[in-house]
Parts: C-alpha cells; sequence; structure tokens
C-alpha cells in the first residue's frame, strides 16, 4: 500500500454502484468476514441498496462521504446528515481488507469536521446493533458514549437484513463535537 494520504469528497450519482459494492463487502458475506465489522454472522441479505444510497445522495444536508487515494476506488465511506439537531453518522464501510490499518479514524474524523464546522452543529449521533460490543469499545474510544436509548430492530423489513437471531436491537451512541 501507497503512503499517499486519503482524499475526500462526496459522492454523486456515478459513485452509487461501488458504493453499494463496498457496503456489502463491509458488512455481508464471506468477503466481510475478512475485516472485524462484518455482521454476517448476525443478519444476511442485503446491507443496502441503490436506491437507498441514491436517496441518501440527494437528500438535502446528507452526504455520503467517500475516501479515496489518487482517484481510485473508494476505500471507506460513511453516510452524514442532520437529524433532530445533530449530526447523524452511519452506513459506515471500510474495505474489508484493509480495516485495523486507521483508514475508519480518519474517515470519522472527516465527517466530525463537516458536521462541527460545515453545519455548525454541536452533536453527532449514531445507531449500533448494541450486542455489538467491540464496535461499541471502537465508538467509545474516539469519544462516542452510549446514551441507554434503545431502539427495535426492524425485524421484517428486509431493507435492513435479514436476521439470524431474535434479540438485535440498537442502542443510540453520542458524541459532543
Amino acid at each position: 500500500m501507497t503512503a499517499h494520504a486519503l482524499q475526500f469528497r462526496r459522492a454523486t450519482r456515478a459513485d452509487v454502484d461501488a458504493l453499494v459494492a463496498l457496503i456489502e463487502s463491509a458488512y455481508r458475506g464471506d468477503v466481510s468476514k475478512q475485516g472485524w465489522t462484518t455482521e454476517a454472522d448476525m443478519l444476511g441479505g442485503r446491507r443496502t441498496g441503490p436506491e437507498d444510497v441514491q436517496a441518501c445522495i440527494d437528500r438535502p444536508r446528507s452526504a455520503i462521504l467517500i475516501a479515496e487515494r489518487d482517484g481510485g476506488e473508494p476505500l471507506a465511506c460513511a453516510h452524514v446528515a442532520e437529524e433532530d439537531g445533530a449530526g447523524y453518522f452511519g452506513m459506515f464501510s471500510v474495505t474489508p481488507t484493509l480495516q485495523g490499518g486507521g483508514i475508519g479514524k480518519q474517515v470519522i474524523a472527516e465527517a466530525e469536521r463537516l458536521v462541527r464546522e460545515e453545519w455548525s452543529l454541536s452533536s453527532m449521533r449514531m445507531t449500533v446493533i448494541d450486542i455489538r460490543d467491540e464496535l461499541i469499545a471502537f465508538y467509545e474510544r474516539r469519544g462516542y458514549r452510549r446514551t441507554g436509548i434503545k431502539k427495535p430492530f426492524p425485524y421484517g423489513d428486509e431493507r435492513f437484513g435479514l436476521p439470524k437471531r431474535d434479540d438485535l436491537r440498537f442502542e443510540v451512541l453520542e458524541k459532543p463535537l
């Protein structure tokens, strides 16, 4: 891997297919198991689709950040949006074979910068499946705190995947910016 710095840009319609492939590779199927963020043991089916990604790109006060090197394929991405007066961080994906190398930390920092500096919001929130202890610990090391607010997992809505267990729910994490 070259030492070239990551560049960030906002996704456009032309990026939709590459983003769907990246997101699916980070969360679902055997490829996702090469990284540590996989949900493949908890969820089958899809993680996202072209219509979901396009909606994030088109929505006001919403962007999908892409991290790349030298204009190549997306190495990582994250959706940021304004929701209920705070930034929302989601759809966070890093190419599985590159996970653990610091790219994710840079993506989070850029997402926080955008929300704080460009949208003038004072906090960032996210929802994480609450049994993902290692992932929650990763976010806690970056200043996010568990709020204790739980949200039900949308069982029966295949847009969120096909659950392989019946105890899934989301917890809201939050960080002051």
